[in-house]
Parts: C-alpha cells; structure tokens; sequence
C-alpha cells in the first residue's frame, strides 16, 4: 500500500510546506547510508542525543530523496531544496512509528507478535520455515526489534501477504507501550525469560509485566509455563486463572475488556501445550520431543540438541498446531529446521577476498540488510543470488522487478544467479558483469577459482539451493582456530561511549596495533561507516594500508620520524609531533617540497613521560610555530597515565588543568584554535569534563570496561579452537613437554589446536589457565606447546572430537585469561597471533 506525502501529512498532523503533494511514498529510511530506492523514500530525521539526521539531509538530498520528516524547520538559508517536501513534527522517532501503527491498521490477516529474553529471533525465522508452505508471510528482517527496527518492519506489510511475524525487544520501561501500538499482533508468542537486557528494569518482575504490553491487543497468548512466578504474573495481567486448561473467554481490563486466550506451554501439568518426553541423542546430534495437546500426541524430531533448540521447537508446535498446520506438515518440516546464526559472517575466501554467508533464506528485506554490510567491505562486490523461494505464480514478476531495482541501486559489481526464474528474466538485469546458471551443480561444475580476485561475495540463496556447498569451495583454508569479531558489538560499544558525550564532541578511534587484535582495514571500515571523525595509528605503515584499502577519514600517525615524512604527505596523513627536533624535521622537509598548511597534531606531555613536549617548553613552541606558514596545529592533545583508577584521581585532574593551561598558551600565541583531545575510554566515563573537543576511545569500543562504571558493553571478541583428539590417561602417566602434567587419578584430555603461537601464553599451563568446553571449564594441563594444549575434561563426559572450545569471549571474559597469565587485556588482544583465523560477524 503506498501513501502520497499530503496523505502522510495528514497521518501525522505535521506542519511543512509540500512542494509536490503528490508524491509517493513507497519505502522509509533513517539511515543516510542505507538508501534503496531515493525517489520513493520518506526520511526520517532521528535524532539522538549525539547525532541529528538534519545533518545528513544534505547527503540524502544528494542520493536523490526529496521527501523528508525533521523536528524543526530548516533554517532560511537552507534554499537549496527548493524541490524537496519537508513535514515537521515535535519527535520524529514517535512520527515514525505513529505512522507505521497507521500503516498496521489497514491489514486484517493473523499478526504475531514475539517478545521475551532469548529466543525471539530463532522463533521468529523457524516459524516462518515451518509455516512458509502455508502462507505468503511478511517477518521482521534479522533482528530488527528495536524502536526504529519495528516500525521498519511492520512499514512492509503488504494486502499481498497473509501473515505477519514481527519480534519487539526493550532493554527499560515504556518502550513496549511505543512497540504494542506499531505491531498491534492478533496472535502473542513470550519465549524464555533470562538476565538478557535486565539493567533498565528493577528486578525480573517488572521486565516481564513491561513485555506482557505487547500483548494488550492480542487474541491468543503462548508463554512458557514451567515457572510458577511467569505463570501468576501472567493470570495477574490477563486476569485469568492460568492454571485452568485452555483458559478462554475471561474478560480483561488490562486488553480494554477484550477476551484473550492464554496457552501455557511447557512440563506444567495442567500446561495447554504439555511436554511429555525429551530424549537427546547427541551421537546423531538429534532430539525426540513428544507433547500433547488437547488430548492428542504429537511426537517430532529436530536435528540439534541444544536446551534452547529443544524449548524454541517446542514453542514453534504450539504455534503451528493453533494455526491449523497439519501434522503431517509439521513433521516434514521441522526435521529440516535450518541451524540459524543471526549473526552475518564475513570471512576470509580464496584470492584475497571475504565472503559473506547468508545462505538460509531469500527475501527482499533480509537481502537489503545484508547488501549493507557488503558495502561496508571497500571492496568490489559480487552478489551469489539464487531463485526467490515461496512466492504465489502472480506475485513473482513484482518480487523479481523489486529484487532487481534493489541490486542495482547497491551498485553491485557482478551477479551471479542460480535458478531458472532468474534466466527467464535476464532482461531486467541491470549489472556490469551478469553470470547465470540454472542449478548450483551447474554452477559448482563451471567453478573457476582464479575469477574471484580481491572482492567481497555475498552468499544469499534460499536453503534449498544447498548454497553451503559453495561457501566450501570460496573460504580460504586456514588455521581452525579463530578469533570472531562481532561487528555489531563494536557498533553497539561505539553508541554506548557517544550517548556519554557532550554535544558537539567529536570522536577518534584507536585502530593500532592491527586495530587490538581484530583486523586494522575491516575494523576501520565499520567506523567510517558509522561515521567517526577520526582515526588513530601508531606507524606511517598502518596509515598506508588503510588509505590503501580506501578509507578516507582523517588519520593520525603517533609516531613518526624523518623517514616517514614522504609517505605521510603522499598518503594525506597527519603527523604527531612530539619533540622540537621532529617538528623541525617536518617544517623542513615541507619547505624543500614547496608545501604550506600541512595539518598536525601536537602531543603535549602532562605526567605519561613518554613523548611530547614540556609544559615549560610552551613559550619556546608557540615562538616557532608562529609566522610560520608550512604547518598549522589540527589538535593538540595529552594521555591520562590512569584515568580508570580512583586512586589516581587527583593526578588525573592536574594532568587536565595542565593541559588547559597548555592549550591556552598555544592558541593565545599562534591566534586560532584547534582540537582539544585529552579523554581515553575511561576518562570518557569518569571525567566528562574532559572531554573537551573531541575524546579518543579506545580499549572500550573493543567491549573492555577498566572503569567499575555501568557502560553496558557488549563483548566483541571470541576467540576458539576446537578439539583436535581426546586421550584417556591412567593414573601415574603424565602429558606434555618435561612431563609437567602428571595424572593422579584417571583423566580424560583433549588436546585442543591453539598454543603460545598462537598467543595463548605458556604462563597459562600446569592449571593456571582454563578454557571452556560444552558450557563448562577446563583447566589446562602439562605446558602449554607451541600449537597446541591440553586440558582436563574428566568432568566434561559429552565433549567430542571436533568440538569448538572458548579460550575467551562472552563466557570466559578476557579479563580472566590476562590475570592468569600475569598481563593486561591489551596484551591479550594483540598477542593473538596472524595466523589465527579472523571471522567477521553482524548479528
């Protein structure tokens, strides 16, 4: 359904003049880098406490959107849009979702809404496997449940669908009023409750009745039913003795009097969705489940093993069973329920290119999210598409033509396709380079390795076109152990430290040392395209390879010297100065090339000791800075020698008032000003007063907090290995170099494929370190060896063989291995040896 801009004026009750009222509205954006299709896009102008999308309307202007919703009038001199139509609200966030709600309003078809701590996602896709035979269904892409996420999502629901699947997450109070209005579901779905996003609520109660808002308007409830304090807060909310079976018909204040059905589900006895028996067979790396409802047994089998594959399947039956999917359809279709990582993974692929996985399913939607992040690579992009699965026979030349226009407006290099549908239509292709093939055999028989050179492939292809085959012959052969960077977390960590910013504070980051260990150029990807302002290197060779690899943000080069000096200018780098013999290194080689006004970044040292200049040298800077026209100072700047330890504060505080002092001296002897940088990742919590003009972050944006504040970072770094073989040692034998490992008693071992080599210390052997297995720890024993360790999995009786294993990350933070071996975080992160496997991912 599309709306004209008078029509969407009306629906929000903004002001603005309309230029051309009737233009039609077809898509929305918030996001200026995220654009498909320009002429028919409506942009929102969110703004956040650090960020205000009007600063980006002349980029969206520019990609050819003339259609735009701001909480303020444009300032008069703003006269360059003068064929733009321009609607003003008080918040363009609730006009967001006020006119998504609106949208949600004109389509009678079942809505489920989906809400709970884990789960949401996994429930979300597996029912949309499980019932796509049986409807046209419109979902929320990945995990889009947040405050703009839904309103995105329920904006595509079309007359053509039949059912719709949205998940809503919150993280504090209210935000489920805002999501129960925009989703309006018929149909409610709570999954597990867990500590997933508990900081913003009191206690678990009050998490569960703030979730329990989505369903105000719903017909039918599913929640589990196992734990008694869900199952009262639930009767409490609805009114509703839910430990009566199939409770229906009650009336409720708290719907407006509406009546709902409340099914629980669970080992609860008098549960409407009764599990009877769970049987796992890991051996076949299956479960057998049987349940029963309404007096009949269901028995089904899922290919995975896991607590929460077994609870999200049994959820996804319930569900199935109230919507009239047979039996029969259901145990087809659930023993070839898709193992779904949520996350997108980038990984290294053969001729030095990345590959992208995103190979279980095919929608328009899910392919605009991850065309996004093949335009984050810098590199030129080749897209692996296959045929558009479950569509009705009048629909498919709408969806391919949509398709077709979205590949095009991402500017993708070369597509290849795979399926007849797509052959039929090679006319509306619109590519630079076009391969088609009709099967994934075909393509696989007509594999030719050396035509994938220096590019990003993405993989996106419907489950049943088995795109996993060809994901092995494109990924690189590597070392199987491998650090996973989330990308997500970083963007998240980076939100985190911008929402404690003052307004108009711009931000560097750190991106030394191999960016800490997670890869220099694809970390430095993600930051430009979430806009940073600024970059940071420790050697001229850093700053090249990322201009190189074709970012174009400012770069500051920390330690440089006179060698450097022709790669810094050719490169457009910008030089630390530290010493007056740099500087004047610097101004004289400048001269000898004939070049003025080269910005640099002066270091000032206020107690670290390690480089810049003296405050008492301030006089004798100022006087050879001045009048002098080959350089001029882009920012001075000092480091906090321990801004995260509370002990240290009084020190903290005097290296700040030196450094304004500094600073004044410099800008009141040269007569301009320039850049003020003093705050790392800690001071950016603790010392807010510092922050000045711009802060530098750095170990937190990696998920590192050093302060004790509440930072609610997330973990951005997991590094694995996997168990090469396990040996069962007897008592009085012992394991590894100088037979340091002695067994006392019968142990089980696994020796698992990383060693110090790899980074992980020979401080950590002989019990000192601990790694985690199958959800539970390790310990190492005997020394640690140059490829590999060995730990004591005596107490771990299901691990196997090929098993991954956690040497850090979410489970088993950093912080536990660096005090083991005796050292910081810092230094684990960039110990992590080259050869370790780096895996992108984006949930």
């Amino acid at each position: 359904m599309n709306y004209t801009i008078q029509q969407i004026k009306e629906i929000l009750g903004a002001s603005g003049l309309l230029v051309v009222p009737q233009a039609l509205i077809m898509h929305i954006g918030t996001d200026s880098r995220k654009i498909s299709f320009a002429a028919s896009s409506l942009f929102f102008a969110l703004r956040t406490d650090n960020r205000d999308g009007v600063d980006f309307i002349e980029d969206v202007y520019q990609q050819g959107v003339r259609n735009f919703v701001l909480h303020a009038p444009l300032s008069p001199s703003s006269s360059a849009y003068t064929d733009a139509n321009f609607l003003v609200v008080p918040d363009t966030l609730l006009a967001l979702q006020q006119l998504a709600a609106e949208h949600r309003k004109q389509f009678t078809y079942p809505v489920i809404g989906i809400t709970g701590s884990n789960g949401k996602t996994i429930v979300k896709e597996w029912l949309n496997w499980l019932l796509s035979e049986k409807f046209l269904i419109v979902r929320s892409p990945r995990s889009f449940n947040s405050q703009i996420g839904v309103p995105l999502s329920v904006w595509e629901m079309t007359d053509k669908d039949e059912l719709g699947i949205f998940e809503a997450g919150i993280s504090t109070t209210e935000e489920m009023d805002h999501l129960s209005a925009v989703i309006q579901p018929t149909i409610g779905v709570l999954t597990n409750l867990g500590d997933a996003h508990s900081t913003g609520f009191e206690n678990k109660e009050e998490k569960l009745k703030e979730k329990l808002k989505l369903f105000r308007r719903a017909g039918v409830l599913f929640y589990p039913a196992d734990e008694s304090w869900i199952r009262s807060l639930v009767g409490k909310t609805f009114e509703l003795d839910t430990e009566r079976s199939n409770n229906v018909g009650a009336g409720n204040a708290g719907t407006g009097g509406r009546s709902i059905q409340v099914l629980g589900i669970g080992k609860f006895a008098e549960a409407d969705f009764r599990v009877l028996q769970v049987q796992i067979n890991r051996d076949e790396n299956n479960t057998e489940i049987s349940g029963k409802h309404a007096g009949r047994i269901a028995q089904w089998s899922i290919p995975f093993t896991d607590e929460a594959a077994i609870q999200n399947s049994i959820t996804c039956w319930a569900v199935c069973t109230y919507l009239g999917l047979t039996e029969s359809q259901f145990l087809e279709r659930v023993r070839q329920l898709p193992a779904i990582d949520m996350r997108l993974q980038v990984l290294p692929a053969i001729g030095r290119c990345t590959v992208i996985n995103d190979s279980y399913s095919l929608d328009t939607e899910s392919l605009k999210v991850a065309l996004d992040l093949l335009n984050q690579q810098l590199l030129s992009a080749t897209l692996i598409l296959s045929d558009i699965p479950g569509i009705k026979s009048g629909e498919k030349s709408t969806a391919y033509h949509q398709m077709a226009a979205l590949i095009e407006n991402k500017h993708i290099r070369r597509l290849i396709t795979i399926g007849t549908q797509w052959i039929k239509r090679k006319s509306i292709l619109s590519v630079p380079v076009l391969e088609q093939y009709s099967t994934t055999a075909d393509f696989i028989r007509n594999f030719q390795p050396g035509k994938f050179k220096e590019e990003a492939i993405l993989l996106k292809g419907a489950r049943h076109f088995q795109f996993e085959t060809l994901l092995g012959l494109l990924l690189e052969k590597v070392h199987q152990t491998r650090l996973e960077i989330n990308l997500s977390a970083i963007v998240h960590n980076l939100k985190v430290y911008r929402s404690r910013l003052q307004p108009g504070t711009k931000m560097m980051a750190m991106v030394k040392a191999f960016a800490y260990g997670s890869g220099l150029l694809e970390m430095a990807s993600v930051l430009q395209y979430h806009k940073i302002d600024y970059l940071a290197v420790a050697y001229v060779d850093e700053g090249v390879a990322l201009r190189n690899g074709g970012i174009h943000v400012p770069i500051m080069v920390m330690n440089v010297d006179e060698y450097g000096f022709e790669t810094i200018v050719q490169h457009q780098l910008e030089p630390e100065i530290y010493s007056f013999r740099i500087l004047e290194q610097f101004v004289g080689f400048l001269r000898r090339q004939g070049l003025t006004g080269y910005p640099v970044h002066i270091k000032i040292d206020t107690g670290m000791h390690r480089l810049g200049f003296e405050p008492a040298e301030m006089t004798r800077l100022v006087l050879q800075l001045q009048n002098q026209p080959t350089i001029y100072i882009k920012s001075a700047f000092s480091h906090f020698t321990s801004s995260e330890d509370g002990a240290d504060d009084l020190f903290t505080r005097q290296q700040g008032k030196v450094f304004l002092e500094c600073c004044g001296l410099l800008s009141a002897g040269l007569g301009y000003d320039f850049i003020r940088h003093l705050a790392n990742s800690a001071a950016i919590a603790r010392f807010p007063q510092f922050q000045l003009d711009m802060v530098r972050l750095g170990v937190g944006l990696y998920g590192i907090n050093t302060t004790g504040e509440n930072l609610d970072l997330r973990t951005v770094a997991t590094l694995k290995a996997t168990i090469a073989q396990i040996k069962y040692i007897t008592p009085g034998d012992t394991v590894g170099y100088n037979r340091k490992g002695k067994a006392d008693r019968p142990i089980t071992t696994a020796t698992i494929r990383i060693g110090y080599a790899d980074g992980f210390s020979r401080l950590l052997g002989n019990g000192s370190g601990a790694v985690m297995i199958r959800g539970k720890m390790a310990r190492v024993i005997g020394n640690v060896c140059m490829d590999m360790t060995m730990v004591d999995i005596t107490e771990i009786p299901e691990a196997r063989e090929g098993d991954d294993v956690e040497i850090f990350g979410e489970a088993l933070p950093v912080q536990q291995m660096a005090a083991a071996s005796h050292t910081s975080s810092y230094e684990i992160f960039t110990s992590i040896g080259q050869r370790v496997n780096r895996v992108y991912l984006e949930d």
